[in-house]
């Protein structure tokens, strides 16, 4: 982790937010305070619920029934 003291960060703010974004963590001191830039993981996508397609997909009545182009082979 890199610590700098917040008048050092503000001069290179553009390269501590390329390490950041690389991965690494950077720490900022002013004074007896501290605070720290790290990189965050990406939310997992939401789960899929069951029966969040219902309504949209529709069997006909006669889907199983046999079809007529196949008449001569039943």
């Amino acid at each position: 982790m890199k610590t700098l003291n917040l008048d050092q960060a503000l001069a290179q703010i553009s390269e501590l937010l390329a390490l950041a974004f690389a991965g690494e963590e950077i720490a900022i001191t002013n004074g007896d305070q501290l605070i720290k830039i790290a990189p965050v993981a990406p939310p997992p996508p939401p789960a899929s619920r069951f029966g969040c397609d219902r309504d949209k997909i529709a069997i006909a009545d006669d889907f199983d029934a046999p079809l007529e182009d196949f008449q001569d082979y039943m």
